[in-house]
């Protein structure tokens, strides 16, 4: 397992309703709060996504677009520097990549892995119940300056995982994830061309592995 496959996502609830004010006026309270009522109302949500891995005394950078759909589905679809994909019914999850001939099953109650409960966002959201110490982060530069950044730590991954850091820009969705792990890696998730309520078929989070594809089962996930 290459370093930085669990580094992914928990649990971020997306967007806000700061309209670039200036940090020092802003309710923390509030953004929370209209990050839950922005994504709570969403059956789907579409975006392309970078995703970029610091740690272990190495870098990676990755892309492709991202699926999710209420209640519990998800698709990582990689493109770039190599075609992978992480999906889950909201039952079973499958990592497959295909130069490796090897699909890897899971459980998805019970993934270890950070991207996992993204998918249970739409419809869940409460992030200030989520993150402890929930603050802004002025001192994280933000990719837009009209962007709001702010931090917390998940409480289910506190020993895992020091902050997470999420920025949105003025029309309230989310650019960019940080997931600060303890060990001192890094994944920094950036989203772009993100698509609300699209028609998005069950099939797309359905995943039956080719043939001649080893099927393996994990426990803990990628």
């Amino acid at each position: 397992m290459k370093p930085g496959m669990r580094n992914h996502f928990f649990l971020l609830g997306f967007l806000c309703a700061v309209l670039a004010w200036p940090a020092s006026t802003v309710d923390i309270k509030s953004v929370a709060a209209a990050v839950d009522a922005h994504y709570n109302h969403l059956h789907t949500l579409e975006a392309e996504f970078t995703e970029l891995y610091r740690g272990s005394g190495m870098e990676r950078t990755e892309s492709g677009t991202l699926w999710l759909k209420k209640p519990g589905k998800m698709r990582w679809e990689y493109r770039s520097p190599k075609v992978k994909l992480f999906v889950s019914d909201g039952r079973d999850a499958w990592f497959y990549v295909p130069d490796d001939r090897q699909a890897r099953k899971m459980d998805a109650k019970k993934l270890e892995d950070l991207r996992s409960p993204l998918a249970f966002l739409l419809g869940k959201t409460k992030l200030e119940k989520e993150l402890q110490g929930l603050s802004l982060a002025p001192d994280v530069t933000p990719l837009a300056a009209d962007d709001v950044v702010f931090r917390g730590v998940p409480q289910a991954l506190a020993d895992r995982i020091s902050e997470i850091v999420v920025e949105v820009t003025p029309d309230h969705q989310i650019a960019r994830i940080i997931v600060q792990e303890v060990d001192g890696s890094t994944t920094e998730y950036r989203f772009t061309d993100q698509k609300e309520d699209l028609g998005v078929a069950n099939g797309q989070f359905d995943f039956k592995p080719p043939a001649g594809t080893e099927t393996v089962e994990d426990v803990n996930g990628p």
